[in-house]
C-alpha cells in the first residue's frame, strides 16, 4: 500500500464505513497525506490572506473549509476501522477528547500492531 492507494482506498471505497478493519499503513499513509493536504492547502490560504485580496481570500477559505469538511468523516471512519483491527470498540476514539493525555492515549492504540487472528469486527484483511 502506497500514499495514493490509501487515500483512493479511504476517500473513494470507504467514504464512511464504520464497519471492518483497517491496517496501520492504511491508516498511516491517509494520515500523513491528510496533514500534506492541510499544510498545502493552509499555505495557499496564507498566501491569499496577505495579498489582501478579499476575492481570494473568501474562495481559498470556501476551498479550505470544504476539503477540511469533506475529509473529516473518511478520517473519523478510518481511525474507527483502525481501532477495530486491535480489539477495540471505535468508541475509543473519543478518548481523545481528555485533555492532553487522552490524544496520547490515542496514538499509541493506532500504533499498536494488528490482531493477527479473527476478531469480533472481521477477519484480518490481505495487503492491497
Amino acid at each position: 500500500m502506497n500514499m495514493v492507494s490509501a487515500f483512493q482506498k479511504v476517500v473513494f471505497h470507504n467514504y464512511c464505513n464504520f464497519n471492518g478493519r483497517a491496517r496501520r499503513p492504511e491508516y498511516w499513509w491517509f494520515a500523513l497525506d491528510s496533514f500534506i493536504i492541510g499544510i498545502v492547502l493552509a499555505a495557499i490560504n496564507e498566501w491569499a490572506v496577505s495579498s489582501g485580496d478579499f476575492v481570494a481570500i473568501v474562495l481559498t477559505s470556501i476551498f479550505y473549509y470544504g476539503i477540511s469538511l469533506a475529509l473529516l468523516l473518511p478520517s473519523l471512519g478510518v481511525a474507527w476501522r483502525r481501532l477495530h483491527d486491535i480489539g477495540k470498540g471505535g468508541q475509543w476514539y473519543w478518548i481523545c477528547l481528555i485533555p492532553i493525555i487522552g490524544f496520547i492515549w490515542l496514538i499509541v492504540l493506532l500504533c499498536q500492531p494488528s490482531e493477527p487472528q479473527e476478531n469480533r469486527f472481521g477477519s484480518e484483511l490481505e495487503e492491497e
